[in-house]
């Protein structure tokens, strides 16, 4: 038998119950509050970063960042001389789980070769989570902070919008933002691939 339909079928409901319950820590935050396709005309751009509700109309700018579309992140990763990270958050095992129930966590296919900094694209971070992107930025850039960084999660997600901000006010000066991320990418019809977290 397979358990996986039951668990993504009992997340979700679970997901829909809690949705208005207080925010865990960073790492243990979900997406939540994911806008209507009509809902998607461009937010303004916010003095901080954005917390939630996360799904949400982004806006079309991030200043000291290069906003791309679809073509130009396929000829960014095409170029192989930028790094793509992807945010998105990895996903938390529901509380109300029935007692038994088997939990694996949902695949993450992501752009080829991107590195998954996972749960870094929050509003507020801990020390432990901060460090984690810091680290893992500078390991992915050599420790050349003018050196290229595509930052990418979903449609309608501020995430993304949140780690190049937070890149850049830590000093990286050639930061990309590809709003449409991974569903975007899979909808242009280019390839996408497993991923994991990022271990540095």
């Amino acid at each position: 038998m397979t358990w996986a339909p039951l668990v993504l079928a009992a997340a979700l409901a679970a997901f829909a119950a809690h949705a208005d319950e207080p925010r865990p820590m960073p790492a243990d935050r979900p997406l939540s509050g994911v806008a209507p396709p009509e809902a998607r005309e461009p937010a303004a751009e916010p003095a901080g970063y954005r917390s939630e509700p996360y799904r949400a109309a982004v806006p079309a700018t991030l200043k000291g960042a290069e906003v791309i579309g679809d073509d130009a992140a396929h000829a960014l990763w095409r170029s192989d001389r930028v790094p793509f990270v992807d945010v998105m958050p990895t996903p938390v095992r529901p509380s109300n789980l029935p007692e038994g129930t088997i939990w694996r966590d949902p695949p993450r296919d992501s752009i080829p070769g991107a590195v998954w900094l996972a749960n870094t694209g929050y509003d507020a971070l801990d020390d432990a989570t901060r460090d984690y992107f810091l680290t893992s930025l500078a390991l992915i850039t050599g420790g050349d902070k003018a050196a290229p960084l595509a930052f990418f999660c979903m449609r309608d997600c501020w995430m993304s919008w949140n780690a190049g901000k937070r890149a850049i006010e830590n000093g990286y000066s050639r930061v990309f933002w590809y709003p449409d991320g991974a569903d975007g990418w899979a909808a242009a019809g280019w390839p996408t691939e497993r991923v994991r977290p990022y271990q540095p």
